[in-house]
C-alpha cells in the first residue's frame, strides 16, 4: 500500500524516526486536520507549513475523530484515501492517522516539533501559550482558499436539493391534483 514508508503506522515508530531526525540535525514541522476532499488551499497550507522547517509531518484524523466532531455524514473520503491523497502532495514527508480515542495533544507530545502549524480557529491564544511546553515554535497561518471542504459541500447539497425541487415539485404538484380528483369522484 505505502511502499515508500512515509505512512507511519504507530507513535512508537514514528517518535524513533523523530528522534533519528533530530539527530540529524532537521528541524521537524507538524501540522494535523482532517483533509476532507483535498483542495487547493491544503495544498497551499502544507507548502506554506514545508517552508518553515526541514520535514513535515501530517497528523491526518480517523473518521471516528471527524464524525465526532464535524456529524455523521463526515468525512466523505475513507481515512486511508485521505492519508495517501496528502501523501500525494509535494511537500508531505510523512503522515500518521489520529485516533479519536487518543489524549489531547498526543501526536505534538510525542514529536514534540520543532515547528506546529495550525490555523487561526484551532487553537486559543491560552492553548498556545501551553503548547510551547510541547514545541518550540507555534505559527498560525491564514486560510488559504476563499472556501472550505465543509462549505463545498453544503454548496453540493444545495445545488442538489435545487435540482430536485426543479424536477420533483412540478410531479408531486400533479399527483396531488390526481389524488383530489379521485377523491372527489369517489
Amino acid at each position: 500500500m505505502y511502499k515508500t514508508g512515509r505512512r507511519i503506522m504507530d507513535h512508537d515508530d514514528l517518535k524513533t524516526v523523530v528522534a533519528s531526525l533530530k539527530a540529524l540535525g532537521a528541524k521537524i514541522v507538524l501540522t494535523q486536520g482532517s483533509y476532507d476532499l483535498v483542495h487547493i488551499g491544503h495544498a497551499r497550507y502544507l507548502e506554506a507549513a514545508k517552508k518553515t522547517g526541514d520535514i513535515l509531518i501530517v497528523g491526518i484524523d480517523n473518521d471516528k475523530k471527524i464524525q465526532e466532531r464535524k456529524g455523521p455524514e463526515r468525512p466523505i473520503v475513507p481515512e486511508d484515501e485521505r492519508l495517501e491523497m496528502v501523501l500525494h502532495l509535494r511537500p508531505v514527508d510523512f503522515v500518521i492517522l489520529k485516533r479519536h480515542d487518543d489524549p489531547k495533544w498526543h501526536l505534538i507530545k510525542t514529536i514534540q516539533p520543532d515547528v506546529l502549524i495550525a490555523t487561526e480557529d484551532t487553537y486559543t491564544d491560552e492553548e498556545i501559550a501551553a503548547l510551547k511546553e510541547h514545541c518550540k515554535e507555534v505559527i498560525v497561518l491564514d486560510r488559504m482558499a476563499t472556501t472550505s471542504t465543509s462549505a463545498k459541500i453544503r454548496r453540493m447539497q444545495l445545488t442538489t436539493a435545487e435540482k430536485m425541487e426543479k424536477i420533483l415539485t412540478p410531479k408531486i404538484l400533479q399527483a396531488v391534483e390526481e389524488a383530489m380528483v379521485s377523491m372527489k369522484e369517489a
